[in-house]
């Protein structure tokens, strides 16, 4: 047999989940192939890989896969890596651009619009490039390292980053022209303030029988591994991204949650509740738990 196939999220906030697998002492072990969100969960719809690290909303779009227990790219309250910019207060927002690169994201935006900013607006899907975006749009959904460069720009002009200046950029590497006068909102903040519950972003979900109980403790061995190095993980983040890594490591430690406990649940079976309810997925069925089924959540 051939090694099994792992499609990662290439995003930071997945780092600590496979640093085992990629430089730890997991590495070589198995297939691992990076993409951005929406990739990972159609490279698992397709069969080209066996377990990928997915947006949690498509869990409920496939079938004959399992979650893996205990682990999640979540967010207790405020995320930094997920955001939406306007150029009116949001309340005022007639079209949004949606970025492709997100499935759960673009859902829990959906849900806010309409139960917590008690607006309908016109969704424009749009590649992730923030400038264009604002330019078709009154508002946008900006994920993953891109938003997370912009928060800490923001952060700077605030006098929240140490140093000033915003990470060693230039003016032109701004993601968004004139940031000083676009309203920012914190997605996961926001749900948190609407639900009272966390949100989990990502899962791992795997086809079923791909992971066994010995593949399975490799997983949450890569994890506990990560979570153990997140200081390293900093470091060679910022240099590839050139942000401080102070703040990397600051947004790895506080802002991402890589667990999936009762909270984090908690707020992912609401998750489902309400995106079946809007018409976003067919239904919310029971999260099904690799190893587990007869103790399978109810959703």
């Amino acid at each position: 047999m051939g090694k099994l196939r792992i499609s990662i999220v290439e995003f930071l906030n997945t780092a600590p989940l496979v640093w085992g697998f990629t430089d730890g002492p997991l590495a070589g072990r198995y297939d691992l192939s990076f993409a951005v969100p929406s990739q990972c969960a159609e490279d698992l719809r397709a069969g080209s890989v066996d377990v990928g690290i997915i947006p949690a909303i498509e869990y409920q779009r496939m079938e004959n896969v399992v979650a893996l227990p205990g682990m999640a790219v979540a967010a207790k309250n405020e995320v930094r890596s997920i955001l939406v910019i306007s150029k009116v207060p949001i309340e005022q927002a007639r079209s949004f651009a949606l970025d492709t690169n997100s499935r759960s994201s673009v859902g829990l935006v959906r849900l806010l619009c309409n139960g917590h900013w008690r607006i309908a607006p016109e969704f424009i899907d749009a590649p992730p490039d923030a400038e264009k975006m604002m330019e078709r749009a009154d508002a946008a959904l900006i994920i993953g390292d891109p938003a997370l460069r912009l928060r800490l720009q923001m952060d700077a002009l605030e006098g929240k980053v140490p140093g000033g200046g915003c990470c060693g950029l230039d003016e032109g590497d701004h993601p968004v022209k004139n940031v000083q006068t676009l309203f920012i909102y914190d997605v996961a903040q926001q749900w948190r303030e609407m639900t009272g519950l966390p949100c989990v972003l990502a899962i791992w979900v795997a086809r079923r029988s791909a992971v066994t109980p010995e593949i399975l403790a490799d997983f949450q061995a890569s994890r506990e591994y990560g979570l153990a190095h997140i200081n390293d993980i900093a470091e060679g983040a910022a240099l590839k991204l050139d942000l401080p890594p102070r703040e990397l490591e600051r947004y790895l430690s506080e802002n991402i949650d890589f667990s999936l406990d009762e909270e984090n649940l908690a707020g992912l079976r609401l998750y489902y509740e309400e995106c079946a309810r809007a018409g976003l997925i067919p239904k919310a069925r029971e999260l099904e738990f690799v190893g587990a089924a007869s103790i399978a959540h109810q959703l």
